[in-house]
């Protein structure tokens, strides 16, 4: 029998057994280079989230010498007549691979109503939950018998807006698994975090008394008993709650969970992405893409020194100084191991916030909140890179050229590129068919391949 045809009992029979685990040393690594050159590869996404609002003018839409454009100055990237911060030199290598889109216009200036509207596609008014983005994703990509989540999030910052990082209407099948929650990480004196620690997944060892025959006949037993309530309680509670524990056994005994073992990557890897939670945390998405998940979101909202993200009306450019030397090394990293490994044709790559900062510099040296004229980055596959889209004013105030690209307008070309219709209906939460996309939203036409 081929491992590709192993059911999911099969699977559970066989690691119970120890066979599995014993017979696949190794073989996730060649099947990951492999996978990367099918041309039936399924498309996959990493969302790189920067929590906050990050500046502008200090990292994709710089204004050198003018009033607004603060001391960083600009550098030329691989893309001629492109420039970007210079904080972001080893990005630049890779701009024939991102498109950049400058005239990001949305509505909301608030941190939980535009955390809401970016992370959905949908203004957070009236009684319907929207899922946010990975949910609908993995919903549409995603493969409901796959060993390994379809949908991992990564240090997600949730306390701005609890609701936009959770599945909304789609319900808890297509939940995230969720490591480094930044509200539990515990701050170490002179490092970012304890990224290490909070980087893996807990509990996927059984009890050292508890061996794998007798872990495999309690769990039988539990799903017999489960199936027992169901068939009498056929509610969505108590379906999902039989999914949620279906999922982490069969993680638990497949060899699939190695993908969360950053230990086995060299070292020279490890440090090209950075030795914190969010360059290990692009390294883990490199290695959870390689396997088939759908979906990874990786957040960057601290650095040493740095507490509020790139939330900066406090000394803004010190802060995305700090941020921006996590930022570089481990993007790009990401992108050029991407496409070394031929799966960036397959992989789009988004980077956003929740809205810009002001261009005028306020009297603290911060910038304030600013919906009005930002920038977001599109990369990968399904993306024409190299470009630009959209130009701001020379102070960076409004938009100037190309249109206005409102939030649906994003969420919408980020479909495309998956190959996602957008059209496509879900059942919300109060029986009312919801689409994927906001209606009356246009996709970014001129940025996708």
């Amino acid at each position: 029998m081929s491992t590709s045809s192993l059911s999911r009992r099969d699977w559970l029979r066989l690691t119970g057994a120890g066979v599995v685990g014993y017979s696949l040393s190794g073989w996730f690594g060649a099947l990951a280079n492999a996978a990367g050159n099918d041309p039936r590869r399924r498309r996959s996404c990493i969302l790189l989230w920067m929590n906050g609002g990050p500046s502008q003018l200090d990292t994709f839409d710089p204004k050198p010498g003018h009033e607004n454009g603060g001391p960083f100055g600009a550098i030329p990237t691989a893309t001629p007549g492109i420039r970007i911060s210079e904080h972001l030199p080893r990005l630049a290598r890779s701009m024939n691979d991102l498109a950049i889109i400058r005239s990001m216009s949305t509505r909301e200036a608030d941190h939980g109503r535009a955390t809401y509207q970016m992370r959905t596609g949908y203004p957070p008014t009236g009684p319907v939950q929207y899922p946010t983005l990975g949910s609908l994703v993995s919903k549409e990509l995603g493969d409901p018998d796959a060993e390994l989540p379809n949908f991992v999030s990564i240090a997600p910052y949730a306390f701005f807006s609890p609701a936009a990082y959770g599945p909304g209407f789609l319900g808890p099948r297509y939940a995230p698994l969720v490591l480094a929650d930044n509200q539990q990480l515990v701050p170490v004196p002179g490092q970012q975090s304890n990224y290490e620690d909070n980087l893996r997944v807990p509990d996927l060892e059984p009890p050292a008394e508890v061996g794998g025959q007798r872990s495999l006949s309690r769990t039988r037993l539990l799903d017999d008993v489960e199936q027992d309530f169901i068939e009498n309680r056929p509610a969505l509670p108590s379906q999902s709650h039989r999914s949620a524990y279906q999922r982490a056994v069969t993680l638990m005994r497949s060899g699939a969970r190695r993908a969360f073992d950053l230990d086995v990557e060299p070292a020279r890897v490890r440090d090209r992405y950075g030795r914190n939670l969010f360059g290990q945390g692009c390294l883990l998405a490199r290695r959870l893409i390689e396997r088939g998940v759908p979906f990874v979101e990786v957040s960057l909202g601290s650095a040493e020194g740095v507490t509020l993200g790139w939330d900066t009306h406090l000394g803004n450019f010190d802060a995305v100084r700090r941020l921006s030397a996590l930022l570089d090394p481990a993007w790009a990293s990401l992108m050029e191991d991407l496409k070394s490994r031929g799966l960036l044709e397959s992989t789009l790559v988004v980077w956003m916030g929740e809205f810009g900062r002001t261009p005028r510099i306020n009297p603290q040296g911060g910038r304030d909140h600013w919906p009005n004229a930002w920038t977001t980055l599109l990369g990968g596959g399904g993306i024409r890179g190299g470009q630009v889209y959209g130009r701001t004013s020379d102070g960076g105030d409004s938009v100037t050229g190309g249109r206005a690209i409102g939030t649906g307008d994003f969420i919408s070309t980020i479909a495309r590129a998956l190959g996602i219709d957008g059209d496509r209906q879900n059942l919300s939460n109060v029986g009312r068919p919801i689409r994927i996309v906001e209606p009356n939203s246009t996709p970014i036409e001129e940025v996708l391949a």
